[in-house]
């Protein structure tokens, strides 16, 4: 390969850019077809490229060889509260003939994220392409979410003895509140050690409130012995802020929030609650299901893929010191 040279990223580079985007999708689906057909058209592509470049800060450069665009990367900025002084490359935000070429791109466009201050670099990255992933990784990126997929299946895992499971009511909202809560807690603890604030209890509860008259969406509420113990929350993946663009299946739902008592864990009300949204997910006509875990969570990191998803696509992490 030619040595490349790397310009920023202008308008006449977007057929180009929108051409590598769909093969690399196009790739993608080979390996997983559940991903959504539209986008190895070029134009679908594109549409997803130009709203990268037009996202408020967004930055981006493409590597030229031999004259041509060999490969692209846009980086924009989110809301500093949650995720730091960032960068973010979105699920549309790179593609290359050779996953080496990202590192050139990278390195040009790296440093001035860093002199500004946006020292949190966050892509998210095919996880069907090893070759592309290993080129980020020896960007010193590591791997800290995962998104999931899988076909509902025919027949789900049967309830486990002794366990309820209901929709939950408005004189459950004490219990709603405590299971929700025990996600964040369980992801500040080692080894994931989540910045994430925990959300306001009232905020918390007038949220819960409204989500019961959600008719879209299938709650779960797991009972042992007359006490809550475990909670679920499938709808369809449209209401998913995560699984959007590239990663958005067509005919799917999101298995989008699980908890389980402390107390309750490996007792089987995690299976008991994951049967529940594979039944939901059938009687409500879906073929496709998706979720999504912190990789560093070494409880959801192992039990999601147990239970038949498969990575679709990685959020790769860097903190620069």
């Amino acid at each position: 390969m030619s040595r490349p040279t790397v310009v920023p990223f202008a308008d006449e580079h977007l057929e180009a850019a929108a051409a590598l985007l769909a093969a690399r999708h196009a790739a993608q689906r080979a390996v997983e077809p559940l991903l959504p057909a539209r986008y190895e058209d070029p134009a679908a592509a594109r549409a997803e490229v130009e709203a990268a470049r037009g996202t408020e800060g967004a930055t981006g450069a493409v590597a030229l060889v031999d004259g041509r665009v060999a490969a692209y990367l846009i980086g924009a900025p989110r809301g500093d509260a949650i995720w730091g002084p960032n960068v973010w490359v979105e699920f549309a935000g790179h593609a290359a003939e050779e996953p080496e070429l990202v590192r050139d791109l990278y390195g040009a466009l790296a440093a001035s994220w860093v002199e500004r201050g946006s020292t949190r670099h966050y892509v998210l990255v095919p996880a069907t392409d090893p070759t592309l992933v290993e080129a980020w990784y020896r960007l010193s990126f590591g791997q800290q979410h995962a998104l999931g997929i899988q076909e509902v299946p025919r027949e789900g895992p049967s309830s486990a003895v002794g366990i309820e499971l209901r929709p939950p009511t408005e004189a459950d909202l004490d219990d709603l509140i405590r299971l929700d809560l025990a996600v964040p807690e369980h992801q500040e603890r080692s080894p994931v050690f989540s910045p994430v604030p925990r959300p306001n209890l009232e905020e918390l509860r007038a949220e819960w409130v409204a989500d019961l008259d959600k008719s879209e969406e299938g709650l779960f509420l797991a009972c042992r012995d007359g006490r809550a113990v475990g909670l679920l929350a499938v709808a369809p993946v449209e209401l998913s802020s995560v699984h959007v663009g590239l990663a958005r299946p067509d005919d799917a739902c999101i298995l989008g929030f699980a908890a389980t008592d402390p107390g309750a864990r490996g007792t089987g009300v995690g299976l008991a609650l994951t049967a529940a949204a594979f039944e939901w997910a059938r009687t409500h006509g879906f073929s496709t299901i998706v979720t999504d875990y912190r990789v560093t969570n070494l409880l959801s990191s192992r039990f999601w893929p147990r239970r038949g998803f498969r990575p679709t696509f990685l959020r790769l992490y860097r903190s620069i010191p």
